[in-house]
């Protein structure tokens, strides 16, 4: 039906005949001669249509934004001062002989032109029509690039493309399961996958060595800008490699990402963190190394001062005090830091102390704080010289337990250093390791695992983890871009004895083991070999690498953050013969009296 697409018509093909098919992107009439930008996925191009051609002038007349059409005409040079440098199709146009209307459009619900003054849940109602968009089907075509770059890579370092089943068992993963009800095993349930992790371990333990998989991977959690309900993953795991070597493979794999598809030389090596580290200067495990700003500890100077809101977490073991100095601060409005004291609430922070640094040089009587009544001059000032503070600037604090006091300043460090425009350098990639093995779960004297339950602590002595679970370290490591964990793994444990000890720590003993893994820890039996592997999240690789603020864009057809499908009304009720075959009876909740 066509010779070339609309992108590919330039002026190598000047006085040639093609045939073209596309959308009309724009028509427009002038004086008697009407122009159409045909559009399909490599571009546009002008078609121009003369009252001399009477045939198809008069289909040109009827066509309207979105009609799809076919046309046959000669490649001509445009007239002088007409060229369009914007366009790859700039320097030519065709004239048309013939044209056919394949398909009229309904006048559609907005204009693919004027997308920027849509909001996104018209966008995703109507996805197939934002699809158009030059610019969503650039950013697919770059993911489409990404996945083959990927494959090419892997493919050439020995790893097999191997495929794991989506109907599998509930197992602990960090989030909530979806779950499919069984109809020939009545009132049992599979559970699609929060990730391959077990099966990937199987393949290591069954010799295939290294394997890969671009994984769809469903978790139902609360969603964020960079997080859907179901999403891509690059799933790999590989034997006989020890953390550096893991490391080396798919950082390499990132370089070579950026080189081939942004031209983007990454560091060579990426730097190091340790988890204490990140936590203690960035407050986060995904610090955003652009940003030179750093949280200070001040606890040590906060512990004799009278004002119980500092020498409280100051004197508790699990507490923190700290400082956050944001150089050329001080001009910030008392509305500014009313609106990042509501940020640093949202992460638990009861409140967000601050001193203006006015005039270094005047000492107490150049500084402007409500706190600084509760706090001796030479507290102040040994505060001031640990920051480094000048005049012009602002420090903030915090000071409560070591998880909110990191998670608030952190975010308000990414916060200002966006609003100040502080970043320093476009890409700042690094690795995070030596986690905890633990966090402490909901309950007292309960343990949960900061990653999953078969990442292998850092010592293999079953007595001492034991002991001390909060004091272990995990071989676990993250690769961190630009704030973003583009992905995660760990050495896994290979050890049947060990992986009874974890999960025991977690509150699970061995008769539940063997209940929910019982084919793991049998494989485990049969000579498994050391083996440790990572998993990427692509729609997060490919939004980074594009700059896109929303995961959603980056993927065809993404769900909201209520984990819905505007598009096709999903989830949606089922009827009760399905529900019945199933074996399953849903009971709503009350409805609510209205008087």
């Amino acid at each position: 039906m066509r010779s070339h697409y609309c992108g590919e018509v330039t002026e190598k093909l000047i006085n040639q005949t093609v045939k073209v098919a596309g959308w009309a992107h724009r028509r427009r009439d002038h004086g008697g001669v009407i122009f159409i930008d045909l559009r399909d996925r490599e571009g546009l191009l002008q078609v121009v249509f003369n009252p001399e051609q009477e045939a198809a002038f008069a289909t040109a007349e009827r066509v309207r934004s979105e009609f799809v059409l076919q046309v046959t005409g000669t490649v001509c040079p445009r007239p002088e001062g007409t060229v369009n440098a914007d366009l790859k199709t700039g320097k030519i146009e065709v004239v048309a002989s013939e044209v056919v209307i394949l398909n009229a459009s309904d006048t559609p619900p907005f204009s693919v032109i004027e997308h920027h003054k849509l909001g996104e849940e018209t966008r995703l109602r109507h996805r197939y029509l934002d699809l158009r968009r030059p610019e969503m089907q650039n950013t697919l075509r770059f993911r489409a690039k990404v996945t083959r770059a990927i494959r090419n890579y892997l493919d050439d370092r020995g790893f097999v493309d191997i495929e794991t089943p989506c109907l599998t068992r509930a197992t602990p993963e960090g989030a909530r399961d979806y779950l499919v009800p069984s109809r020939t095993h009545n009132g049992q349930f599979f559970a699609l996958p929060q990730s391959p992790q077990l099966f990937k371990q199987l393949l290591m333990m069954a010799g295939m060595d290294r394997y890969y998989q671009l994984a769809r991977c469903f978790r139902d959690e609360d969603l964020r800008a960079d997080r859907q309900p179901e999403f891509t993953q690059l799933d790999v795991e590989t034997s006989f490699l020890d953390e550096q070597g893991i490391q080396t493979i798919f950082e390499g794999m990132v370089r070579h990402l950026f080189k081939e598809l942004i031209n983007v030389d990454l560091p060579n090596p990426f730097p190091r963190l340790t988890y204490a580290e990140a936590m203690q200067r960035f407050g986060s495990d995904k610090p955003d190394l652009r940003i030179p700003l750093e949280l200070v500890d001040v606890a040590d100077l906060m512990r004799d001062v009278d004002f119980k809101v500092f020498s409280g977490p100051a004197h508790d073991p699990n507490g923190r005090v700290a400082a956050l100095h944001l150089p050329g601060g001080g001009d910030l409005t008392r509305k500014e830091i009313d609106d990042y004291t509501k940020l640093v609430a949202i992460y638990g922070a009861k409140g967000l102390a601050y001193i203006k640094v006015n005039d270094r040089a005047q000492g107490i009587d150049g500084l402007q704080s409500p706190i600084l009544k509760f706090i001796p001059p030479d507290i102040i000032e040994a505060i001031l010289q640990r920051v480094k503070a000048e005049s012009g600037d602002i420090i903030f604090f915090g000071a409560d337990s070591a998880k909110v006091v990191s998670e608030a300043l952190g975010a308000l460090r990414i916060k200002l250093g966006h609003d100040r425009k502080l970043l320093q350098g476009q890409w700042a990639p690094l690795w995070v390791v030596d986690f905890p093995m633990f966090e402490p779960g909901d309950k007292p004297g309960c343990w949960q695992p900061l990653h999953h339950p078969f990442t292998a602590p850092n010592i293999n002595d079953i007595e001492k983890l034991t002991a001390n679970p909060g004091a272990s370290l995990s071989r676990a490591y993250d690769l961190v871009l630009n704030g973003y964990e583009l992905g995660g793994g760990s050495i896994r444990i290979h050890n049947r004895e060990m992986q009874l000890a974890v999960l025991n720590i977690l509150g699970i003993d061995e008769q539940q083991a063997e209940e929910k893994f019982h084919f793991l820890l049998e494989a485990l039996k049969y000579g498994c070999p050391p083996h440790g592997g990572m998993a990427f999240g692509l729609d997060r690789i490919v939004m980074v690498m594009l700059g896109i603020d929303s995961i959603r864009d980056v993927i065809a057809f993404p769900k909201t953050q209520t984990a819905s499908c505007l598009l096709t009304a999903a989830p949606s009720t089922v009827s009760l013969e399905q529900l019945k075959e199933l074996g399953i009876r849903i009971k709503l909740p009350p409805k609510e009296i209205v008087e």
